[in-house]
């Protein structure tokens, strides 16, 4: 095992990679107000990204929207779709007479199970 040993570094503490050559793209800052908290956040993009205008907000988690130089950006929130629940889905596939017959079933099916246990347990 002695010879598989790496001589002369130590490992984890300096990488072998060096800067050199790298050329770093163009960057700006974008400044994110939120209107819970009155927080700001500033967050660094590259020059040709598309900038989101909502972020979330560090310290409450609220929405934090793009500020541009003294305004902020109103978002348009008319085209979000809510999202779908189990109960929605479900509501796609049954109606709801036949859902009240499944119910029926599995809880009679529970109380013959239960009461299957009861006697058993007495039995016993």
């Amino acid at each position: 095992m002695a010879d598989r040993s790496l001589r002369g570094i130590r490992l984890g503490a300096s990488s072998l990679q060096s800067e050199e050559g790298v050329v770093f793209h163009e960057r700006t800052t974008r400044t994110y107000a939120c209107s819970e908290c009155g927080h700001e956040t500033s967050l660094p993009f590259a020059v040709d990204a598309e900038v989101p205008e909502v972020w979330e907000c560090k310290k409450c988690g609220a929405e934090a929207r793009l500020r541009v130089g003294d305004k902020v950006v109103d978002v348009d929130h008319s085209g979000d779709k809510a999202p779908r629940t189990h109960w929605d889905m479900l509501l796609e596939r049954r109606s709801l007479p036949e859902l009240e017959e499944l119910l029926e079933e599995r809880l009679a099916l529970l109380r013959a199970r239960r009461g299957a246990g009861d006697s058993e347990r007495l039995s016993a």
